[in-house]
């Protein structure tokens, strides 16, 4: 009897075991389900968050002033004000201000982009008294608020005479960024020690590393570099403010505020200026997303 009660026993126990597994891994597969289904819902919504303003911009741009400002809103703009964009092009010498914010963007960006990797290799790859006690510095600067320094800064160029001038908003670029050095180091900290070695062995001086192999290899980082730093100098517009007051020198979003006044603001050109110059940003990025986002990927999580 004990012997059967035994046999029973085992011939019971696998089955409920095996009844047991398909009942698991359902329900594994619905939190899974659900799981991904609140992410997706998360990450729409954020999309949604980030897109709204953008969609209200150009939407606003084909609007009337009256119809902006419509309560409850109107959210398609039947029929569209394309007269906005003619006014706006009538108004504003927007080939002009393009010229203007493409020359200092360029320039900045070079800049930016060959003092900070220069910089950021001395800090990745040469061994010197301080290294790391001067590189923390140089962090600290980013702590700094531009409106610390920006009356300081005004003083020096109108000593020298650059006030009025391109010169104050693209040649501090080529003394370094303290951004651009931190990004291009970790980017550099991320490229193996053997290939360098193998280049100080064949007689490559430290330039020539630096040029022939290290920032062959670091075109990601390079291209999100690139991209942040033209994107900043194109959306400037505390400097020109601040530097310029001939209009032959005005870049696109200074002369956007031609359309803002003491006492009115014209939204429904500035929409239409400002879609204009969101728009080489956004055929930009699109060229250069995958890059973009491999260069911020590689540069802020290792070294």
């Amino acid at each position: 009897m004990g012997a059967l009660r035994a046999v029973d026993g085992a011939s019971v126990q696998p089955s409920r075991r095996a009844t047991a597994r398909p009942y698991r891994s359902l329900r594994k597969a619905i939190t899974s389900i659900i799981a991904k289904v609140i992410a997706y819902l998360l990450i729409s919504i954020t999309a949604i968050t980030m897109i709204f303003p953008f969609y209200w911009m150009v939407s606003s741009s084909l609007k009337t002033e009256v119809e902006i400002f419509l309560v409850p809103p109107k959210w398609l703009p039947i029929p569209p004000q394309w007269n906005n964009y003619v006014y706006v092009f009538q108004q504003v010498n927007f080939g002009r201000y393009t010229y203007n914010s493409l020359k200092l963007g360029v320039l900045w960006t070079l800049g930016v982009i060959l003092s900070s990797s220069w910089a950021a290799y001395g800090f990745a790859r040469v061994r010197f008294w301080g290294r790391d006690t001067l590189f923390i510095i140089t962090l600290a600067a980013m702590m700094i608020p531009g409106q610390v320094t920006m009356i300081p800064m005004f003083l020096l160029m109108n000593k020298i005479g650059w006030v009025n001038t391109h010169y104050p908003l693209w040649v501090p670029a080529w003394f370094g960024s303290a951004f651009g050095i931190f990004l291009m180091r970790q980017y550099f900290l991320t490229i193996p020690q053997e290939l360098c070695d193998s280049a100080k062995i064949d007689g490559c001086t430290h330039f020539g590393i630096f040029w022939r192999i290290m920032m062959p290899l670091s075109k990601p980082a390079l291209a999100s570099l690139a991209l942040l730093s033209f994107m900043g100098s194109w959306n400037n517009l505390l400097g020109p403010v601040i530097y310029l007051y001939d209009e032959s020198l005005f870049t696109l979003p200074l002369g956007l505020t031609r359309f803002s006044g003491m006492y009115v603001t014209y939204w429904a050109y500035t929409m239409a200026g400002a879609t204009i110059t969101v728009i080489p940003i956004l055929i930009v990025f699109i060229f250069t997303q995958q890059y973009f986002v491999r260069g911020v990927v590689l540069s802020g999580l290792k070294g």
